[in-house]
């Protein structure tokens, strides 16, 4: 890519978009094209058709995804499959018709099997059953994956597709109900400490509830309360997590300097699992998380583990080798990670 190349960012505002959009300005890229969804609806066909006819974008970044935690994924099955698969066939379809250079499409590490052996290598998709709760979210990032080698394998195009592991950093989702496991605890440990601290202004300013009584009631609904935080599940579960200004400087650096060509053994009769994982190798229990930001964040409280909930997959741990060796490593580790993310929340709040 070239400073004035025109480049498309499609989801430049959530947690991916916004990361790979502040990496790309601060390596001088200046034509960069972003629509919202109220301007641009890419589940609309017609509208995606229009929107490449006029803009001929010569980079692609297709970040806009529906995305949510364990229970939003496992209520709203049908919207996850249905808005993700029309996102990303649209974007994939119009880059090939109008002859964009290049692509980046951006998936999860949700699309190995549930009980894939760990650390999950990119070899390893299909090849067993996906966890139930979140399957129609994976089958559309797989299927956004096998589009990309299609289109790649019949047209010549370079889309190429990357699986970023947990990602957590500025401009996160933490609604209580729908946002995955680290931005809800952090909100969550927040709101805690804040009870304990008998600080109810801002207890009613963060959940913009009318006043105390009615902002206790509705955290109780979560476990929250000014001696104790549950949380759904053991804690036995290990999850990885990706600091999202590192996942951006790897979609950056990926689009820079690797190709299609780069995703697979050259000679391969059968080219498959050319999609690129993105993480840092490394996890952690959810009670070591939990027990991590609760430090950060200075409650005393207790953490209460409610195993009457479901756990989710034991562990999901990535194999990164395949990224470490096409030059690249992640740089912030968890401990830090967090600081940084629990800083931008309270900066938020006090916006």
């Amino acid at each position: 890519m070239n400073k004035n190349s025109k480049i498309y960012l499609a989801g430049h505002r959530g947690l991916v978009g916004s990361a790979i959009l502040e990496n790309l300005k601060s390596k001088g890229y200046d034509n960069i094209v972003t629509r919202t969804h109220k301007e641009l609806d890419l589940a609309n066909q017609i509208a995606v058709s229009k929107f490449f006819e006029e803009e001929k974008p010569e980079y692609v970044f297709l970040a806009a995804a529906k995305v949510g935690g364990i229970v939003a994924n496992n209520v709203y099955r049908a919207d996850f499959i249905y808005e993700n698969m029309m996102i990303q066939n649209n974007v994939i379809h119009q880059s090939y018709l109008h002859k964009a250079q290049k692509l980046l499409f951006l998936g999860s590490t949700c699309i190995y099997p549930k009980d894939a052996p760990q650390p999950m290598k990119e070899e390893f998709l299909l090849t067993n059953t996906l966890e139930y709760t979140n399957e129609p979210y994976a089958i559309a990032k797989i299927a956004g994956i096998k589009m990309c080698e299609s289109y790649n394998l019949q047209y010549g195009t370079n889309f190429i597709s990357v699986m970023p592991t947990n990602l957590y950093g500025p401009n996160d989702n933490f609604d209580l109900e729908k946002s995955h496991v680290l931005p809800a605890l952090i909100r969550k440990i927040h709101l805690a400490k804040l009870l304990s601290e008998s600080k109810f202004d801002e207890v009613v300013k963060d959940l913009g509830v009318k006043n105390i009584e009615e902002a206790k009631a509705y955290l109780n609904t979560f476990g929250v309360s000014d001696n104790s935080v549950e949380i759904w599940g053991s804690g036995k579960p290990k999850r990885e997590f990706l600091w999202s200004k590192d996942m951006a400087d790897a979609c950056v650096f990926i689009m820079e300097n690797r190709d299609f060509s780069d995703t697979y053994n050259q000679g391969d009769k059968d080219i498959r699992n050319t999609h690129i994982n993105i993480g840092t190798g490394k996890d952690a229990s959810i009670k070591e998380l939990a027990e991590t930001i609760q430090s950060t964040i200075g409650f005393k409280g207790n953490l209460v583990f409610n195993a009457d909930k479901p756990d989710g997959t034991m562990r999901k741990l990535t194999d990164v080798s395949k990224l470490n060796s096409l030059g690249w490593k992640h740089k912030i580790e968890l401990e830090e990670g967090i600081k940084k993310a629990y800083d931008w929340y309270l900066n938020k709040q006090n916006v």
